[in-house]
Formats: C-alpha cells, structure tokens, sequence
C-alpha cells in the first residue's frame, strides 16, 4: 500500500471535478479556478506571440478549449492511474501472472474512464471494484458535460459573431453609425436597431459570464469582432447624448437602455479579462457629423458633457488593449 500515491490522486480526482462541474454547470461561477488560470496564461503566450504573428491570434479561443478538455481528460486519468497505483493488488492481469506495470495501470484507467470494455485486466474484489465503477462514471460524466459545454460555447461564438456583423451593418465607427443613421432631417429609425442591438448586448453578456473563454475568441475580420463593434456602438451612443442637439436626439430611454447594457458588458468583462486604460481614449469627431449636416452642440460643450464619461471611456480602452487590439478602432470615417 502506498498511502502517497492514493492521496494524490484522489486530491487530483477532486480538483479535476470541481473544476470541470465549476466551469460547464455553474452559470454564476464562470470558469473553476485551473481553468481560470490555464486561460490567463495561455492567452498571455499567444499575445506574446502574436506581437510578432498577429495571425496567432485567431488560434487562441480553439487553443484554450482544447488545452482546457485536454486537461480535463488528463486530470481523471492520471488521478485515477494515482489511486490504483496506491495498492499492488488494486488490479491483476487475466492473461499473465507478475506485478502490474505503470503502463498497464495507465492501460486499465484508460479503457475503463472511456468505458472501452477490454477485459485484459480486472480489480481486485471489494473497494476496488468500486472504484473501477466510479472511473467509469467520471468518464461518462466528462464526455457528457464536454460536449454540451463544447457545443453551448460554439453557439455564443456564433451569437457574437453575429452581433459584431449587425453592428457593423451601421458602421464601423460611431460616427459612421450615427451619419448612417441621420436621414437629413432625424434619426426616425435607428431606434429599433438600437433595441436590438440591447437584446444582442444582455444575451453576449450573460455568455461572456457563463463562458468565460468566450472572451479568447479572437478574430481578424474587423465585420465580426465584437470588441469593435461595442465600442463602436458606445461611441455612436455617446455621440447622440452627448454630441447631438437635445431636440435631434432619439428616445433618451431607448439610448439609455442600450447604454446599460454596454455598462454591464464592460462590468462583466471587467471582473476577468478587462483592465482599465492609463489615459482616457481620443473622443470621437463632432466635424464627421456635421459634414453630414448632422445639428451638433458646439466643442466645448461636447468636451464638458464627456468628462462625465471618463472612466466608462477608460474603460473602453481597456477592452479594446485586452483584446489586443489598438485605438482608434478603425480608421474609417
């Protein structure tokens, strides 16, 4: 009996659970602690990496999901490998007779944790045969909940993505969307794109705070990056209450509302991936505006009503370095 041996590997077994029904089941908890810490480091080296090839980038979300099932799977069979290694008698060959080998003992966790059937090697009667019953339902456990865990990830990639594009149907920087937006008299329309733009927003959100790996899927088309396109998004926002004549601007609840919800996307995003900026980011430009005879309100008091906004544009800022990404956004006018 090795008492060592048995006891790392079933603190290994607890670890590797906790995290694994932390991270796929509990909505409120994000990601467990070694998933939480496996995704930070990881997108730290890929950043790194891509500072020289930035094309690296786009590699990271699959990367992390992968890096974070594989130790997932290798948690449960190394701890459980552990355990039967804490007996000689935990298991014996059908076939030959001698001591069990490291490698047959990693061979019998193997078929038995993905329920293979082999019967080349069986336990010993009593605990062990337990424990053989329990590594098969860990197995089934991880296979159950990593693919519903795979699949509800894929799915917010693709409700972001989707955003990001809706978004940027408008325009690609918030002057753009709100000159899109400006029909030569008012904006008579935008108000139910914002609305949906809100609904998009809260459902990102509560994905980005389920799935926190949702944050490491990175893309290079600037149509789908939904970090651009919140921004983008903000800065039209800001524009309209703040930069727009009173009696042009839309509903003030309907911009309100869609404030809010980027407000709670930063806060969400801000207790995990985002930091706030050093210096408060280039405001946006009243001149692209007024090119388009949109009525603005004069610099100086656009200048005074965005200082009530500095820490929200830090803010700002910070995703958009979290993401690695530069301000501005875009260049496009």
């Amino acid at each position: 009996m090795n008492p060592g041996l048995l006891v790392l590997g079933v603190v290994i077994l607890v670890v590797a659970v906790v995290d694994l029904l932390w991270t796929t089941l509990w909505v409120e908890g994000g990601a467990g602690p070694l998933t939480r810490r496996l995704m930070a480091s990881t997108w730290g080296a890929i950043r790194r990496v891509g500072k020289r090839y930035p094309r690296v980038l786009i590699l990271a979300g699959p990367v992390i999901l992968s890096l974070g099932l594989l130790t997932w799977i290798g948690s449960l069979w190394g701890g459980w490998t552990l355990v039967f290694a804490g007996a000689e008698n935990a298991i014996f060959d059908t076939r030959d007779a001698g001591p069990i080998s490291w490698v047959e003992r990693f061979y019998f966790v193997g078929y038995t944790l993905f329920t293979m059937g082999n019967g080349d090697f069986t336990p010993n009667d009593g605990v062990w045969q337990i424990a053989t019953g329990l590594t098969t339902a860990s197995g089934m456990l991880l296979v159950t909940l990593v693919v519903s865990y795979v699949i509800s990830v894929l799915g917010a990639v693709t409700q972001k993505r989707s955003f990001a594009s809706n978004v940027s149907g408008l325009g690609q920087r918030g002057e753009t969307i709100v000159r899109t937006a400006w029909n030569g008299e008012d904006f008579d329309g935008l108000e139910l794109p914002l609305n949906t733009f809100t609904t998009e927003i809260n459902e990102l959100t509560t994905n980005h705070h389920a799935y926190p790996i949702l944050h490491y899927f990175y893309t290079d088309q600037r149509e789908y990056a939904a970090v651009l396109s919140i921004v983008a998004l903000d800065e039209a926002l800001t524009l309209l209450c703040f930069g727009v004549q009173e009696d042009d601007r839309p509903s003030a609840a309907v911009l309100e509302n869609a404030r809010a919800s980027i407000g709670n996307y930063l806060e969400t995003l801000g207790s995990s991936f985002v930091h706030v900026a050093d210096g408060t980011p280039q405001p946006p430009e009243l001149e692209v505006l007024r090119e388009a005879d949109v009525p603005t309100i004069s610099e100086d008091a656009f200048a005074r009503s965005l200082e009530e906004s500095a820490d929200r544009r830090r803010w700002l800022g910070g995703l958009i370095e979290a993401d690695a990404r530069d301000w501005p956004p875009d260049d496009e006018h």
